[in-house]
């Protein structure tokens, strides 16, 4: 990851936006494609108005991130617990 911060356009929901970050601009791209696609599923698969079906796409966004945080976190001890198991073997 580079630290110098630089300008990416990007379109979400039909509106362009100038995102600063130091990230990649090919990141920026991956993640604004991202929010599009789940913003435009929302879309498709309800019948709620705009603003109801985007607080819906960015619920559903939150729930995978803190899913897939669960499950980050769930793999670290699992590791950690396999490691600990093997320092113990090595030490018998």
């Amino acid at each position: 990851m580079n630290n110098a911060k630089q300008r990416t356009s990007v379109f979400v929901a039909g509106k362009e936006y100038t995102i600063v970050s130091s990230d990649s601009p090919e990141y920026m791209q991956r993640v604004a494609a991202y929010a599009d696609r789940k913003l435009r599923e929302s879309a498709l698969t309800t019948r709620l108005p705009r603003a109801q079906s985007d607080a819906l796409a960015c619920l559903n966004m939150a729930d995978e991130l803190m899913k897939a945080q669960d499950e980050n976190q769930r793999l670290l001890r699992q590791l950690r617990e396999a490691q600990e198991e093997l320092t113990r073997l090595k030490a018998e």
